[in-house]
């Protein structure tokens, strides 16, 4: 049995009594029932997953996958390739968005290189690459099958080393120029709308540029035809090694039954492509912000999760996961810390 298949096996419903008794807790505490309203939704959820009511947190870590994509080639994006390994660098400096934002939220970030086309001069990044970014979607299949796999179980791999190191809660990230062109090719191929629905200008195309990008996602996907039925297909002919490896996160954290913090539009096409192989595994995922990619509304409509922020952000990375967990930290502390009626003799 593969570590996919074993994983996914792994993957059960969340649970109800936990969630009956953390309802109970909330609606025992000093405030009108639903008060407080998505904070309490969280709580339970989180009870759900972990089997316990309130409590810590735990440690916070950030997955942040980085691959750069083929179709670049096709002058899809306003910057070269060559930026993802350096904002890979400034990442692991400590000066990037999510570096400051994550410093902020008191979570760890772990870099993981599936498939740059440099090399980051920087030993804390974990390598992993698969090769030197995939090929062009345009021309042919982004990866082999049997890449994809290994993109997806590197993911998993990786999410439960952090989990083994004791890490309680999971976000996600991504670093690959292109990556909002496979992200859209991905949700197109799955029928999640059309492409004027999907595809946004990623990092600041024109009118032109982004006509352009929509026309090469639409021959990507006529040229390629991947299964919508079969997402390991899809992933390999038009995805990224980002999107699969996050895609494995998802199912490791589910497997273990930690939850896990989508960031924004590259991330939750991940998410998808993680449902699509287990619908369980969404019962595990919290959805940070509504990003001003276009493509967001038709994740959070296939996933049926709605984002916790609305900040107009889309610079990706994890910066949306590094916000969340105060949000999720605030509903454990109201669980744990609010008083009661009982409290004050009512």
């Amino acid at each position: 049995m593969s570590l996919l298949e074993s994983t996914m096996k792994q993957i059960s419903p969340l649970d109800g009594d936990a969630m009956r008794q953390a309802r109970e807790r909330l609606d025992s505490l000093l405030k009108p029932p639903g008060s407080l309203g998505r904070l309490e939704e969280i709580a339970i959820k989180l009870a759900g997953i972990t089997g316990a009511v309130g409590g810590p947190i735990g440690k916070k870590t950030i997955l942040v996958m980085a691959g750069d994509n083929g179709v670049t080639a096709e002058k899809v994006s306003s910057f070269p390739r060559e930026i993802s390994t350096l904002v890979a660098e400034t990442m692991l400096k400590g000066i990037s968005g999510v570096s400051v934002l994550a410093r902020h939220a008191g979570a760890e970030i772990k870099l993981v290189d599936l498939g740059l086309e440099g090399d980051v001069r920087d030993g804390r990044v974990i390598n992993r690459k698969i090769r030197r970014m995939t090929s062009n979607m345009a021309c042919g299949p982004a990866m082999t099958r049997d890449e994809a796999l290994r993109a997806i179980e590197t993911g998993i791999d990786i999410a439960v080393m952090a989990l083994d190191e004791g890490t309680g809660i999971l976000g996600t990230g991504e670093i690959g120029i292109g990556n909002t062109t496979t992200a859209s090719a991905v949700l197109h191929a799955f029928g999640a709308g059309n492409l004027d629905e999907i595809v946004g200008r990623g990092a600041g195309l024109s009118d032109e540029g982004l006509r352009h990008k929509k026309e090469t996602i639409r021959r990507a996907v006529e040229l390629n035809r991947p299964d919508p039925a079969d997402p390991v297909d899809v992933l390999a002919k038009v995805g990224g090694f980002d999107i699969a490896g996050l895609c494995g996160c998802y199912l490791a954290a589910a497997a273990r039954r930690r939850p896990i913090v989508i960031d924004g539009f590259i991330a939750g096409t991940a998410a998808v492509a993680a449902v699509k192989m287990h619908p369980g595994a969404r019962d595990f995922m919290f959805t940070s912000h509504a990003s001003a990619e276009p493509g967001v509304a038709a994740i959070s409509r296939l996933l049926e999760l709605s984002p916790m922020l609305d900040l107009d952000m889309r610079l990706g990375e994890g910066t949306g996961a590094a916000l969340a967990f105060h949000i999720i930290e605030a509903a454990l502390k109201i669980v744990s810390e609010m008083g009661t009626f009982k409290d004050i003799g009512m």
